[in-house]
């Protein structure tokens, strides 16, 4: 880059411009919102038949296509702020130095030489002639210790002076000739393709755009106040609100995934965050599986005709050691990211609020945090743990369950919202007969558990406190249990669905007034009475205690399902009770008559 272009260059010119992405990508997430939320949800709940749904399909296809315009014009601005910052730097050191040397009475030339007047050392008596020099960028510490020796040598004090401007000007030079290099394909990597589809390879793209974004503008991002390291969600949320929106749209573009984790900022924040995560990890799972060769016919007639009938073929075997536990895993993880799109595309459907997601990650067993209505403006928030062999590829059916809670605590007379949340926020156990007997699963979750809690007390939006509840099923009222036992479980009142024990042997020691602790165990479920041994509460000088026995001291709620996992079925007494706890009508529930037991038994 040449002196008058870096002289000229303004950096405000580009930060507009920078303005005028964010904008475009704003109206982008406008226009997805509303689609979504409005335009189709209003449809899903007026309209029906083969002309809705068809129109319902080109309105989703057209949401996500805005989606995509948003992340890429988000990134577009964000590259356009890194290249006016490092141009900036580099500017301000040429202007330093212009200025510096015309106060010294040198010329700089176009060329980026620089012109010093005649003078003389101190006590020489001969004035010596001004001249011209041009500068080298970056010299070592070789070249620069000659450069002082000839300095020292020459009879011109003036010269040195040049020297040592010329040099930071070829710096300058440099450093904006390298910025340029760097940010041009960058730039051109933002661009999208020509047409009018965006494919899953657009998706997938976007991840390495965000990355190459990521390593170029890696000065200015440094140069963003810092998220604070092992801050609780409330120093979490007084850092978000301190950055400006263009700080906060280089975060939530370059770092979305760290974003969309961090507890205590707002729900529609994290959502943004965690749906162009989303987007691209599905987009990436499903170049995978179409990489992957079609599936040969796993059986054929067994060419000897006799029994068996049909035998293994060998084209199978080989396709399935090859690319068997691949597909398994691929297929997992793209169930669970369609069931988390699922439950977008249903906004609407039977009055469904909007969804957030609150956290999402396709890595290992995989994490979702799907809420149900917004946490941030809610009256009442409920906020689901699910148990063993709960992950991604299973999280349909425990969104599920938070969608039929929802429905029953907002059927509740009365104008309070309520938002319900499934939490799969920890690596649940995968075997029931490996992995559930043990607490470490339970006990590694509950600190993340509890300070997701807090964090929907530090992202609250209205001035009002909401009521929350905590619910558990299986497993998962273990590690409800354990983050009563380890901090300060923030909620207001716990439901215990089929619970093996809460590793203490007291309702009274669950963290919430007393009475606020719900249980219930229905027929059939086994679940219970088997892991008590393991999880249930004890006092040492007695038995092992779990939620269901009467001395636990928890409000035993009816059940009309059976079995360990239709507590939620859809018009069961079961569902009805867990929504009037969640809406704050506990003393609606209907309890079950405690048992005429003698002393120390069940």
């Amino acid at each position: 880059m040449d002196l008058a272009t870096l002289k000229d260059f303004k950096p405000s010119e580009y930060e507009e411009a920078a303005d005028g992405y964010r904008a475009a990508g704003d109206m982008a997430s406008a226009a997805k919102d509303t689609i979504d939320n409005r335009v189709c949800a209003g449809m899903r709940y007026e309209l029906k038949g083969d002309a809705a749904t068809a129109a319902l399909r080109e309105l989703q296809a057209l949401s996500k296509n805005f989606h995509y315009a948003q992340t890429e014009c988000g990134l577009v601005s964000t590259a356009l702020n890194g290249f006016a910052f490092d141009m900036a730097v580099a500017k301000r050191r040429l202007d330093a130095a212009i200025e510096d040397a015309r106060a010294d009475n040198c010329t700089v030339n176009p060329d980026g030489s620089v012109g010093y007047p005649a003078g003389k050392k101190p006590g020489d008596e001969k004035i010596a002639d001004g001249g011209t020099v041009t500068g080298s960028a970056g010299g070592g510490p070789t070249s620069g210790a000659l450069e002082r020796q000839a300095v020292n040598i020459h009879p011109n004090p003036n010269d040195g002076k040049a020297m040592g401007y010329a040099n930071r000007i070829a710096d300058a030079l440099k450093e904006a000739t390298e910025a340029d290099t760097k940010w041009a394909p960058k730039l051109r990597a933002l661009k999208a393709d020509d047409d009018l589809k965006v494919s899953d390879r657009d998706w997938a793209d976007t991840q390495s755009d965000m990355g190459g974004v990521r390593e170029a503008g890696k000065a200015y991002v440094d140069s963003l106040p810092e998220a604070p390291k092992g801050g609780s969600p409330a120093d979490n949320a007084t850092w978000w609100k301190g950055l400006s929106p263009e700080e906060q749209s280089a975060y939530v573009s370059l770092e979305a995934a760290s974003v969309g984790a961090l507890d205590g900022l707002p729900a529609e924040t994290r959502d943004e965050a965690n749906r162009t995560v989303l987007a691209g990890a599905k987009a990436q799972v499903q170049l995978e599986l179409d990489r992957i060769p079609a599936e040969p016919a796993k059986y054929a007639p067994n060419p000897n005709g006799s029994y068996p009938a049909v035998v293994q073929t060998d084209g199978w075997s080989k396709w399935n050691e090859k690319y068997g536990a691949q597909k398994a895993r691929a297929d997992g993880s793209m169930k669970g990211m369609q069931a988390i799109q699922d439950r977008f595309d249903n906004t609407g459907f039977k009055r469904l609020p909007e969804a957030y997601l609150l956290g999402f990650s396709a890595e290992g067993n995989g994490r979702a945090i799907v809420a149900n209505g917004n946490p941030d403006t809610a009256d009442h928030q409920a906020v689901y743990v699910p148990g063993t062999t709960s992950n991604l590829s299973s999280v349909e059916g425990d969104i599920d369950r938070m969608v039929n809670v929802w429905r029953v605590a907002d059927a509740v007379p009365g104008d309070d919202s309520v938002s319900t949340i499934t939490w799969l926020g920890y690596d649940a156990p995968q075997s029931i007969v490996k992995d559930s007997p043990f607490s470490h699963y339970a006990n590694d979750g509950a600190p993340a558990y509890n300070q997701f809690l807090d964090g929907l007390d530090a992202s609250r939006s209205v001035d009002s406190d909401p009521h929350r509840t905590a619910i558990g099923h299986s497993y998962g009222t273990t590690l409800v249990g354990s983050a009563a036992r380890q901090g300060d479980l923030n909620v207001d009142d716990v439901i215990l669905a089929g619970s093996p024990g809460v590793q203490v042997s007291n309702a009274d020691q669950m963290d919430v007034p007393k009475g606020h602790v719900w249980n219930q165990e229905a027929d059939g479920d086994l679940v219970p009475d088997v892991g008590r041994f393991g999880h249930g509460g004890t006092d040492w000088d007695g038995p092992w205690t779990i939620p269901s026995d009467e001395r636990f001291g928890a409000n035993q709620m009816t059940t009309d399902t059976e079995g360990h996992s239709d507590y939620w079925e859809e018009e069961s007494d079961s569902l009805l009770n867990q929504g009037l706890v969640v809406a704050g009508k506990g003393g609606s529930v209907d309890l079950k008559e405690p048992p005429n037991l003698t002393p120390g038994a069940r």
